[in-house]
């Protein structure tokens, strides 16, 4: 008799088994913190825009990607092939990459704009969402190094 509960491929979870595992268990805060970095950079306008072009790249992308990577192992779509331990940590590991080097733009756009007392109000919201990209690049981190144990132990 075949079983109705999700069983996860080598160490790989699917459905409720992805919010209680380490690494999968840091898709929640990923989403959240890189969230909050969106939303904080969408709500400035800073002059020079290319380096926040740059941070409104990764947070979009590496939110969107984050969660499709996180509801394809709920749903269980890690099943149909192999491979997947190593996909989750070259993706993290390249989210990592992507969002320190956001961070550090971002962080340097916000000491060069530090001068102008005429926007304190931006200066703080920049502060924050500088604060939340190294949290996010933290999270991210962690989970890459997780990955690649679960990887490693394939």
């Amino acid at each position: 008799m075949a079983s109705t509960t999700a069983q996860p491929v080598g160490n790989l979870p699917s459905g409720v088994g992805i919010c209680t595992t380490a690494p999968d268990i840091f898709y929640l805060p990923e989403l959240i913190f890189g969230g909050l970095v969106w939303i904080l950079v969408a709500s400035t306008h800073v002059i020079p825009a290319n380096p926040q072009g740059w941070v409104m790249f990764v947070s979009v992308f590496c939110f969107v990607m984050t969660f499709l990577w996180m509801v394809i192992f709920a749903c269980g779509g890690h099943r149909n092939s192999g491979g997947w331990a190593a996909a989750d940590m070259v993706y993290h590991a390249l989210a990592t990459f992507f969002y320190l080097s956001a961070a550090v733009s971002l962080a340097k756009t916000t000491i060069d704009y530090q001068g102008d007392s005429n926007n304190f109000k931006t200066y703080q919201i920049d502060i924050a969402a500088v604060v939340f990209s190294y949290v996010a690049t933290l999270f991210y981190f962690i989970h890459f190094l997780l990955s690649a144990i679960r990887w490693r132990s394939f």
